[in-house]
């Protein structure tokens, strides 16, 4: 008997309150191991050795959805033979996404089969009558999944749905459902399944408080898909983002709309995160994609003895390190002040091209001194003040170009020359420089 952390899959010979290896809580289950430890002398046929350039194969088109935003993120499709993970936050959407595209394609007569071990049939119908969409694929409601690949293969289908690889189970394994050991083996029996079938598998999986998809690691390393379907449920919003994609690009996003008819893409979805150009705009990368977003700051005397530094949807520690470069470099006093920072509309990035319009932002509330209109603000901020070049700011003054924005600040870079726009566009090398044009 062993001792396996849910989480992560760290194995102890006895039970642990902490898991050294991610740190979760009560997280440890008992397991039994394989009971026959004897080698035993198998028979078995010599792999074969292939030269690459032998290799000859016609190369299947990809099957379209409908659905835009979702063959985006996938790089334009779902690729036959091809294992798809899908994870997100209880009641963030996924059922319903999986349950729209199952509709859309069944509708193109490719053969569905959706097995959920969550909900009922009747749960199923009353979803696809709210969304009105086609109900001509398969449904299986069970949870063992011997019996559920037994069930289909009279069915033959195309593209084989599992909502979700936690509640699945293999009966020759004596683990719960959700433990690690099922979770693996479960996963290795549905990766055969899509590629010695030509199957397409979609999974999905819950995720645990940290926001990391439950179960071994082996998991998102088995499959050729990792996305995560992320948003707020307040704002009814919702970004399909690529973690992983052997078939195309990662860190894609597709923006959806929460609606009574199901999640809806979001066609013009830059302007949902420009709510008002009330703070500085600036224009990040997503995968492929531009994506123009507003920063919104506020600065106030601060009555404590620590002040606030509060962001939402930007990372903390490089706020810190901002509002230190701003007192150091620029001789801004931050010392007795609160400090607040979000991102409108929710959306959380990473890029740090977006640095820029956080310092300009932050020294805008600061001096109570209101920004220009239809001004951009692009930037990496280094830790002497200078502003950094960053990649595509070729597509990114285009993007700002096509909304309608009049002057660019950015930083000194040899990639726009002999290149025309419509909008100012003005070099500066140090964040001061764009202070004295501005304030």
């Amino acid at each position: 008997m062993s001792y396996y952390c849910q989480n992560c899959g760290y194995k102890s010979l006895k039970w642990m309150g902490k898991c050294p290896e991610c740190g979760a809580w009560n997280s440890f289950v008992e397991e039994r191991d394989k009971k026959d430890t004897k080698i035993k002398k198998i028979n078995y046929e010599k792999a074969k050795v292939i030269k690459i350039s032998e290799v000859s194969f016609e190369s299947k088109k990809r099957i379209k959805t409908d659905l835009n935003e979702f063959d985006y993120v996938l790089g334009g499709g779902i690729v036959s033979s091809s294992l798809i993970l899908i994870g997100g936050d209880p009641g963030i959407g996924k059922s319903t996404l999986l349950t729209q595209i199952a509709g859309l394609l069944a509708g193109k007569g490719i053969k569905v089969v959706y097995v959920s071990a969550e909900e009922s049939i009747e749960q199923i119908k009353l979803r696809v009558d709210r969304l009105k969409i086609n109900s001509n694929f398969y449904f299986v409601s069970d949870t063992n999944l011997s019996g559920i690949l037994e069930s289909i293969e009279d069915v033959k289908p195309d593209i084989l749905i599992i909502d979700s690889i936690q509640t699945v189970y293999l009966p020759e394994l004596e683990s719960s459902p959700g433990g690690v050991s099922q979770v693996r083996e479960c996963a290795n029996v549905l990766m055969r399944l899509a590629k010695e079938k030509g199957i397409i598998v979609i999974l999905v999986g819950h995720i645990t408080k940290s926001g990391l998809i439950a179960g071994p690691k082996i998991l998102e390393h088995l499959v050729d898909v990792v996305l995560y379907l992320e948003g707020e449920k307040e704002t009814g919003f919702r970004i399909l983002r690529a973690v992983k994609n052997r078939f195309g690009p990662i860190n894609e996003i597709g923006v959806f709309l929460m609606t009574e008819k199901g999640l809806i893409p979001h066609s013009e979805y830059e302007d949902f995160f420009l709510t008002g150009e009330e703070g500085a705009i600036s224009c990040i990368i997503e995968g492929t994609r531009p994506l123009l977003i507003e920063v919104q700051s506020l600065v106030s005397k601060s009555y404590i003895a620590y002040p606030r530094r509060t962001s939402v949807g930007f990372d903390p520690i490089r706020l810190s390190l901002l509002v230190a470069i701003l007192e150091k470099k620029l001789g801004f006093n931050f010392r007795d002040q609160d400090i607040y920072v979000k991102i409108a509309g929710g959306l959380k990035i990473k890029d740090p091209s977006a640095d820029l319009a956080i310092a300009v932002s932050l020294i805008s509330s600061l001096l109570e001194k209101k920004l220009p209109s239809k001004t951009l603000f692009i930037g990496e901020v280094g830790l002497s003040g200078e502003i950094r070049s960053v990649r595509d700011i070729t597509l990114r003054l285009k993007e700002a170009e096509k909304k309608g924005f009049l002057k660019a600040f950015i930083p000194i870079t040899r990639d726009l020359r002999n290149k025309d726009f419509q909008l100012e566009i003005i070099s500066c090398k140090k964040v001061s420089e764009v202070c004295k044009n501005i304030f």
